[in-house]
């Protein structure tokens, strides 16, 4: 089994009792990486790890296999491979973790997985960024507010992933204080040609300003996405307009070219 095997059977590693005795996977996955672009300088800030299949499948078609009592251990497994395969490729920007809460049972134990795994991997907590999607229902915002207070006492960054596609993204702004939200890419897309979403975005950047939250605009498609998203103030930008993501390996972004190639 893939974290037994990591952590060379070191139970203390390995959490709590109730998370040591989760149904393991039965089926192999793997990480792919897509950047996160500084728009203004061209540098990558940050490298999302995206799960994908052992045969490419996307992280939909993946999840979509797990049963209840695979949840845990498929949310530890994939920080962990995330972790170890950014280390294995020399990372040394931020990294974005997926991380689902309703799996976490206790904070302070279910995080020692993490932490074992970035050290062991030469990865600093402070280059990682935990990514919550807004689309995911909670099951207690006490327990979400522990989990993102235990992430912040480790020096974690957390982020709000998809926001402006569910329900509760701006409970979530209030009541816990990202350090980053990510624009779904459905209120990004056309955003050159539709006033509706260009002012709801200019509103959501001014708010983040004055809370000193950054933001990162996902889904970018188009030249011209870009440059109204440029316009508007966001400064971070991910899709496949600049990279897709390849499976363990960093894609390669030219930037100063597509910027010269553009203007």
């Amino acid at each position: 089994m893939y974290l037994e095997s990591f952590f060379k059977g070191d139970k203390e590693a390995l959490g709590c009792a109730n998370c040591r005795d989760n149904k393991p996977i039965d089926f192999n996955i793997q990480m792919a990486f897509q950047p996160i672009i500084n728009g203004d300088t061209g540098e990558v800030y940050a490298y999302e790890a995206l799960v994908r299949g052992r045969n490419g499948e996307s992280a939909f078609e993946v999840i979509s296999k797990l049963t209840p009592d695979q949840i845990y251990r498929f949310d530890q497994t994939c920080r962990v491979m995330a972790i170890e395969t950014a280390g294995s490729l020399g990372i040394k920007t931020k990294l974005s973790i997926n991380f689902m809460p309703n799996a976490v049972y206790q904070p302070a134990s279910c995080i020692r997985l993490t932490l074992a795994a970035a050290k062991k991997c030469q990865i600093s907590t402070q280059q990682i960024i935990f990514e919550l999607s807004e689309t995911e229902k909670v099951a207690s915002y006490d327990h979400l507010k522990n989990i993102v207070n235990e992430y912040r006492n480790q020096q974690f960054d957390v982020a709000i992933d998809d926001f402006g596609a569910g329900y509760s993204g701006l409970n979530l702004l209030v009541n816990f204080k990202p350090n980053i939200i990510k624009l779904d890419m459905e209120l990004v897309r056309n955003i050159d040609t539709d006033a509706t979403r260009a002012a709801v975005t200019e509103g959501i950047v001014r708010t983040c300003r004055l809370l000193n939250i950054l933001v990162i605009a996902e889904g970018i498609e188009t030249v011209a996405e870009f440059r109204a998203l440029q316009s508007l103030g966001i400064t971070y930008f991910q899709g496949y307009l600049f990279a897709r993501p390849e499976i363990e390996k960093l894609p390669t972004v030219d930037f100063k070219m597509f910027l010269k190639q553009n203007k």
